[in-house]
């Protein structure tokens, strides 16, 4: 049987299989900003237990992700020392 591959980069590259629309189709939803979507619920419940935290917080992207970080410790409008290589700094490569 060939291999399928399913190219999981973006959302604008992902082709969804048949399978995949009908998981799609049967979900159950909710709004994650409310914390009403048992999905996102349930996988950072999931995660948390697993890593011994408290809590957990699903972020969709590496840039969301930096952005949290960044908040989390410096203030807005607030200036942070980075090397000129570091990921969050060179965002042109």
């Amino acid at each position: 049987m060939p291999v399928e591959w399913i190219d999981l980069r973006s959302d604008t590259v992902t082709r969804p299989t048949d399978a995949m629309r009908a998981a799609m189709a049967a979900a159950e939803v909710g709004d994650d900003v409310y914390g009403e979507d048992p999905t996102v619920n349930a996988l950072q419940d999931r995660l948390a237990g697993e890593l011994g935290f408290e809590a957990a917080l699903f972020v969709p992207s590496g840039t969301q992700s930096n952005l949290v970080a960044l908040l989390a410790h410096c203030a807005r409008g607030d200036e942070y020392l980075v090397g000129m290589d570091a990921h969050t700094y060179n965002t042109g490569r």
